[in-house]
């Protein structure tokens, strides 16, 4: 079991992956913008930060940025559907140079979930 502090704009999207992460007996912390996120990150121990990209006020490439800042270990998985830019890919490429252990491309399966996760639990030697 892991703390996931899961950050979306999208409500609908954000209750969706949230059930997916607690069916994996995650426990999941939500928010539903970056300046909320940054919030959330600040006020508890997080195993994994999952965030959208795209999302109003501070996006996911300067809240990735600011955790940076704040933990520069912290695993962090972002997410992104492309829209308003390029393409999610473009989306995801910014996102690594930020700093993301893992990136995923909306829409995606719990299974694609599951392995992200995995992916960024094992770059800080944590256990899905």
């Amino acid at each position: 079991m892991a703390r996931i502090l899961l950050i979306d704009d999208d409500e609908t999207f954000r209750d969706t992956v949230s059930q997916f992460l607690e069916l994996d007996r995650h426990q999941v912390t939500e928010a539903a913008d970056g300046a909320a996120g940054l919030k959330r990150f600040a006020e508890g121990a997080f195993d994994v930060v999952l965030t959208d990209i795209l999302m109003p006020g501070m996006d996911g490439a300067q809240l990735i940025l600011r955790i940076r800042e704040r933990s520069p270990k912290q695993p962090i998985v972002a997410m992104s559907g492309g829209r308003r830019v390029i393409s999610p890919e473009f989306n995801l490429q910014t996102a690594a140079l930020a700093g993301a252990t893992a990136q995923l491309a909306k829409p995606f399966s719990r299974a694609q979930l599951q392995a992200a996760i995995s992916r960024a639990l094992a770059s800080a030697g944590g256990k899905a």
